[in-house]
């Protein structure tokens, strides 16, 4: 799916841009699975640890991961439009949840790891979500609120199996790696996001599959800047032109869409 004219100059950009929006979308599909099935060995995640070693992992690896979580999730009960909520830093785990909620036609309920128990409770409550991917500190926190949940069926932890969540490397290893992807259309719900609250309670925005779609035009402009940044540093012979260019675009726009393009995203630890 083309998501910009090739032309080099704005008016012709501007009088020949259409939107298009097919009636079958899929995030996960989009940004992993056709990507996948071209090419499983290409580079979809960087991931630059604090002990100062990087893990590349590929677009089979994102696949093999997100197909296995669904699996486990859909094995629990959760099914299309369940919310399930993310409580956990930026890592490659969290891009391969978000991507295996997607398929799964569930929706990704994002929540800040700066949230106080009372924000928690209440997005968690208003959501009506029935599972929670956290890690050991979550899981100490929901723990504190767990009765105030009743929706709430399925806790799943990076790093332990306290506290009544399950273990996600174990849940994962002993799932297929096989998944079909849910039908979805592109506006079916695939993300919630709270409004900050500042006038009343937050509001829990739904975002459909075209939301990446709409987005994808102005990222791929950027992509242009994310270019010449890294052509002056090569130029400069300072070595930082590989990742100087994936920073600037990690950061301007967001990492779903750099994976929808088949380019490589970024966590950094710390």
């Amino acid at each position: 799916m083309p998501v910009l004219p090739r032309v080099k100059d704005y008016e012709s950009l501007y009088r020949q841009f259409r939107w298009q929006v097919p009636a079958r979308y899929n995030i996960g599909v989009d940004v992993c699975d056709r990507w996948a099935e071209k090419e499983p060995d290409r580079l979809a995640i960087l991931h630059a640890r604090s002990d100062g070693h990087d893990d590349q992992l590929t677009y089979g690896w994102l696949r093999e991961t997100s197909n296995r979580l669904a699996n486990v999730l859909r094995a629990h009960g959760v099914t299309r439009r369940d919310r399930v909520a993310i409580l956990l830093p930026q890592s490659p785990e969290v891009a391969a949840i978000h991507v295996a909620i997607y398929k799964l036609g569930a929706i990704a309920l994002p929540l800040a790891v700066l949230f106080g128990i009372d924000a928690l409770s209440y997005r968690l409550q208003n959501s009506g979500a029935v599972a929670l991917i956290t890690n050991s500190r979550g899981v100490e926190r929901i723990a504190e609120i767990r009765k105030e949940l009743p929706a709430l069926k399925l806790i799943l932890s990076l790093d332990s199996a306290a506290g009544g969540a399950l273990n996600f490397p174990v849940e994962l290893a002993r799932a297929s790696s096989d998944f079909v992807p849910v039908h979805t259309s592109a506006d079916d719900p695939a993300m919630m996001v709270y409004t900050s609250g500042t006038t009343g309670q937050p509001k829990g925005a739904l975002h459909g599959h075209r939301v990446l779609i709409g987005h994808l035009p102005g990222f791929a402009a950027l992509q242009w800047i994310a270019r010449v940044v890294q052509y002056r540093h090569r130029m400069s012979g300072d070595g930082l032109a590989d990742r100087t260019g994936l920073r600037h675009a990690n950061r301007a726009t967001g990492r779903k869409h750099n994976v929808a393009l088949g380019l490589p995203i970024e966590f950094v630890d710390g």
